[in-house]
């Protein structure tokens, strides 16, 4: 840490900025002794991207921002404060510290947190903005967090655990590629306490999770604005039931969640027949397709499906509860049909349909609108179809 950087004229400096070229910025001479360009820059362009996926750290004053990458890896505020709400008991470690956005939220549930970074440099930056917010409950240790698990006799009630995939192992990953390797040291952290919390990338897929861990009670599932943020899987000791799924939509001022156990995601749906204009189009939240119990959602809300492989959903009115987009039909157009049309304006959606959205674009010379879409996708006879909708429900 360069704590030149916490001096208020240097504050001013990068609040004044923000809105600045940050590269011609890196590229000049800095104005302060003791603190180069590059970073000014740096602390820029990190407090910028906080200002929406951090807005209490964006909004505190003399906080130090870590690299860039740092800020986009770690949780928002958002999902942040939904994991808080899993912790049980007095103590909590945070073994993957990072930036401490999570060992935060945790410290407003639990009496004591230990915050564990391997990086000294994080962990100074971690520890200096906790007690700019005032979070004096969080102790910082700048070391590995399973070493220090290891070497102590101190059990705690909750476990969290953040790894990283390596970054050789690619799209498809499984934990044990992760960093630290939460199923090698499984029986370790279980030794420690009776309730283990492990974030993942939404990447990895339920099914493989489940066979790398034991004793997983509940598998939640967070997205925001329709875009699937994380896997949280709690383990708690001696679990041995079916696993709970909940699939969370979190939205400004909005949380809707949808959750089932395992063992009932294979369920039967009725389909629809008789597709009409007039009726309402229900699209799944990411959460909810994640979550992969795609005849369970229709079950569950009384929708009718468009087809088995079609992710859409119809009914005669509208469910508010639904997590997830919304849409009245207004028409239902034939591609010889569509063509016919002039001055299209709608935003594409492909389900299910032969074509990618940005080559129905071109083809049809569609320009965009926030209102009106044009669903491309296959009904329950196998006819591939159009749906002219207008969005009655975003989240």
């Amino acid at each position: 840490m360069n704590n030149k950087l916490l001096a208020k004229p240097v504050q001013d400096y990068i609040s004044a900025n923000l809105n600045a070229d940050v590269n011609q910025i890196a590229l000049a001479r800095s104005p302060f002794e003791g603190i180069i360009a590059a970073e000014l820059a740096t602390q820029i362009t990190a407090k910028k991207k906080s200002e929406k996926k951090l807005p209490t750290w964006f909004n505190t004053h003399n906080i130090y921002y870590p690299p860039v990458l740092s800020i986009e890896q770690t949780s928002s505020e958002i999902t942040a404060k939904y994991k808080s709400k899993l912790v049980k008991g007095d103590t909590l470690i945070d073994i993957t510290g990072g930036f401490g956005i999570d060992s935060y939220y945790f410290a407003k549930q639990i009496k004591a947190v230990i915050h564990c970074e391997i990086n000294p440099e994080l962990s100074a930056i971690a520890q200096h903005n906790a007690q700019a917010l005032q979070a004096d409950n969080i102790k910082f240790k700048s070391e590995d967090g399973i070493a220090y698990i290891q070497d102590n006799k101190v059990v705690f009630d909750t476990i969290y655990v953040d790894p990283a995939r390596r970054a050789e192992k690619g799209k498809v990953f499984m934990l044990k590629d992760c960093t630290p390797d939460v199923v090698s040291n499984l029986d370790t952290l279980l030794e420690k306490s009776s309730r283990i919390i492990i974030k993942t990338a939404p990447l990895l897929d339920i099914s493989a999770g489940l066979s790398e861990l034991k004793q997983v009670s509940e598998i939640h599932i967070l997205s925001v604005k329709n875009e699937c943020k994380e896997l949280l899987w709690v383990i708690d000791k001696g679990y041995h039931d079916d696993t709970k799924v909940i699939a969370v939509t979190l939205n400004i001022g909005i949380e809707k969640d949808f959750s089932f156990y395992k063992s009932a995601s294979n369920s039967s749906v009725q389909f629809t027949d008789n597709l009409s204009i007039g009726e309402y189009l229900y699209e799944p939240d990411a959460a909810l397709l994640k979550s992969g119990a795609f005849n369970l959602i229709g079950a569950t809300y009384g929708l009718l499906k468009l087809h088995s492989q079609t992710q859409l959903y119809t009914f005669k009115s509208i469910n508010k509860e639904f997590p997830g987009r919304i849409f009245k039909i207004e028409a239902i157009l034939s591609t010889s049909e569509l063509k016919k049309l002039n001055n299209l304006k709608a935003n594409v959606i492909v389900r299910n349909y032969p074509a990618k959205p940005e080559d129905l674009v071109k083809k049809y010379k569609i320009k965009a609108d926030q209102e009106q879409f044009l669903i491309f996708t296959k009904i329950a006879d196998g006819e591939n179809v159009i749906l002219k909708a207008s969005i009655i429900q975003y989240y």
